[in-house]
């Protein structure tokens, strides 16, 4: 972590900033390296639901909305838990 004490002293505003940006999230992306675990699958769902809802606004069937959500489901998408 030397280059983030040179970063830091050069004096250079954007240089700094990535250099306390690294600081600050330093820990989680240690522990992604660490443990190689990310949340992007669960994003990746949530987008897919957010988006349904986009296209279905104006209908109102959430019986055919949840089966939506399980067709997604069926897909691939497995739902984490």
């Amino acid at each position: 972590l030397l280059w983030i004490m040179d970063a830091i002293e050069t004096g250079l505003p954007p240089l700094q900033r990535v250099a306390r940006t690294f600081l600050k999230y330093f820990e989680k992306l240690l522990n992604y390296f660490t443990h190689h675990l990310s949340n992007a699958r669960t994003e990746g769902i949530n987008n897919k639901i957010k988006t349904m809802k986009r296209q279905a606004y104006g209908y109102r069937d959430e019986e055919y909305f949840t089966l939506r959500l399980y067709h997604l489901h069926e897909r691939g998408y497995s739902f984490p838990g």
